[in-house]
């Protein structure tokens, strides 16, 4: 029986994950901000099934979650980070960081890092990122992490998915002597419940696009994929199930060291 962390988990994607791995029988740990939908997926679940409440913009509410996660499960097979909010208009956490940038970057630097001794204690872990490798390094203000000029919600997912593909870099690179593997994963343009704080051109311009948009079962199944049997790459990127190569000016890894480190001076202290 595996243990397996998603964050994100009470819809879409990682809803659809955290129930194909119930039903093979592991255990799953789902991770979401709505109560009303961490009880429906605890009602769903049975006993195997365990809802952590959590705002991921919060780092304080990052680190009781990883503490009590730590404490529950010292062995953790498989981390899943799905969790993502869009926001029309720039707002700040209660810690004073850009909310896309807690929520969607920050809190994945947490889990990744925080449970990676949980991980490594088990035979073949993974870590899965969902965040959109395959934009250019540009997509990427290195010089502007919190988007503090020109805000717009969608420069915000690109840039903070690029901070992702950074992530994985100096993740894969710092701890290459280990066993876990981190899996960057863009799954395509999916029918989930896209959750967020629209202007109404944007809502219509979602409610549109979902018109169109893949499945849910047919995004999650590359993932599954790389969750049952983990590439031996220490990184690896999928497009749409499709690899594309890491090792180019896109993957930097002076710029993902250059990241890490002004990471790890913000959250100094927090």
């Amino acid at each position: 029986m595996r243990t397996l962390v998603i964050t994100g988990g009470t819809d879409g994607i990682g809803r659809h994950l955290a129930d194909h791995y119930l039903a093979r029988g592991d255990r799953v740990v789902v991770v979401g901000r709505d109560p009303a939908k961490g009880a429906a997926f605890r009602a769903a679940a049975g006993e195997r099934g365990t809802f952590l409440r959590a705002d991921l913009d919060s780092i304080a509410r990052n680190r009781a979650v990883l503490a009590e996660l730590l404490a529950s499960h010292p062995r953790i097979d498989a981390l899943v980070l799905c969790a993502r909010f869009y926001r029309s208009h720039r707002t700040l956490t209660t810690d004073g960081f850009e909310a896309t940038f807690a929520h969607f970057y920050l809190s994945r630097f947490l889990f990744g890092h925080g449970l990676r001794d949980a991980l490594e204690r088990t035979a073949d872990p993974v870590i899965v990122n969902v965040a959109g490798p395959g934009a250019p390094l540009a997509a990427a203000r290195l010089d502007d992490l919190q988007l503090t000029r020109d805000y717009h919600g969608g420069t915000a997912l690109g840039h903070n998915g690029k901070l992702n593909d950074l992530l994985g870099v100096a993740f894969a690179e710092e701890y290459r002597a280990g066993r876990t593997r981190y899996v960057l994963v863009h799954p395509g343009v999916t029918a989930t419940a896209h959750t967020g704080a629209y202007d109404a051109p944007t809502r219509a311009m979602v409610t549109e696009m979902a018109r169109t948009a893949k499945p849910v079962a047919c995004a999650a199944r590359p993932i599954i994929e790389v969750l049952d049997a983990p590439p031996r790459e220490p990184l690896t990127a999928l497009v749409e199930g499709r690899r594309l190569a890491v090792d180019g000016p896109d993957f930097d890894p002076a710029a993902a060291r250059l990241l890490a480190a002004r990471t790890r001076a913000l959250l100094a202290g927090r």
